[in-house]
């Protein structure tokens, strides 16, 4: 696996060494590599997302689907 020395800044460092330290992740690397993984997968969502809208799926943007969505949620009780 290729390795790369990266600096973080305080409080990201503080952020890092408590993520491990809790046992939550063995490794600051463990950490990055999760982080990258989980923003890969929303890059990959928000592409699927755009596409979508762009193929005429649906005519509203995401303050239109994000309203839609929210009246749907209070018509059925959920807001």
């Amino acid at each position: 696996m290729p390795r790369q020395s990266i600096s973080f800044t305080p409080p990201n460092e503080e952020w890092l060494k408590a993520r491990v330290e809790s046992q939550e992740y063995t490794s600051k690397s463990d950490v990055v590599n999760d982080l990258i993984r989980k923003a890969r997968e929303i890059e990959a969502i928000r592409a699927k997302l755009v596409r979508a809208e762009q193929s005429g799926f649906t005519g509203l943007g995401q303050a239109g689907i994000l309203a839609e969505a929210k009246e749907e949620a209070r018509r059925n009780g959920i807001l």
